[in-house]
């Protein structure tokens, strides 16, 4: 891993090149004696939330299998060099995309379950924002449930496997005590059925959106669903 010392060294010198870059292409095509105006040079950082950002987007055209480095430094005008500067390989850009949907998500999972105290509610809005999550972030739906990462390192797929795993331990601890305040006789049993069924649900509803090429909403008639497994 870089030292933050050098990962700013190498934003500067990205940026450094884009702009000689620009401004040789601009002073090409100023007019006699008019000198161009320099074009902005991205923040550190800029750079690799760019990449992380066209990835995510190049995930959400159809047939887009596998996403080769080539390609998307082709989208972003950009030689391959230039993605290996803020980052190692293929499999650290997605895992940056990996890293983007579980603060999100975990974020969101930790705000419902301090704002609502039913238990129950907890559990099938938990359920619900990560339907969502997905449909409003499709590129990010291709990379939860699996697609996007057939062709790449498997420890990805590990690392999704886990996040979901997370979310279902949160589902259980909500539903044990939705189970507890129910008068339940067998609460953790209850609950670990239930959890278990939501989490399939929640993968398998987002499944079938990534593969109907984004047409099949993951929360159409969702509400009915959660009534039933909760």
């Amino acid at each position: 891993m870089q030292s933050p010392q050098a990962g700013r060294d190498l934003d500067e010198e990205d940026a450094a090149t884009d702009a000689r870059a620009d401004v040789a292409a601009e002073s090409a095509n100023a007019p006699d004696g008019v000198a161009a105006p320099a074009r902005k040079r991205p923040k550190p950082g800029e750079r690799r939330v760019q990449i992380l950002q066209t990835l995510a987007a190049m995930l959400e055209e159809p047939g887009a299998d596998r996403i080769t480095t080539a390609a998307l430094a082709a989208k972003l005008s950009v030689s391959e060099a230039a993605l290996y500067r803020h980052f190692a390989s293929k499999a650290q850009m997605f895992e940056g995309l990996i890293e983007f949907i579980e603060q999100s998500i975990f974020t969101l999972i930790n705000q419902i379950t301090e704002r609502d105290a039913d238990p129950a509610l907890q559990a099938r809005r938990i359920v619900f924002m990560l339907m969502q999550f997905g449909e409003k972030n499709p590129g990010m739906a291709r990379v939860m449930v699996g697609d996007a990462l057939v062709f790449e390192n498997e420890r990805l797929s590990t690392r999704m496997n886990q996040f979901f795993d997370k979310v279902e331990s949160q589902l259980r601890q909500s539903l044990r005590a939705a189970a507890e305040q129910a008068g339940s006789q067998t609460p953790t049993v209850d609950a670990n059925g239930r959890a278990s069924a939501l989490t399939a649900l929640a993968v398998g509803r987002l499944q079938r959106f990534t593969r109907s090429g984004f047409k099949r909403s993951p929360t159409e008639q969702i509400e009915m669903a959660l009534g039933l497994l909760t």
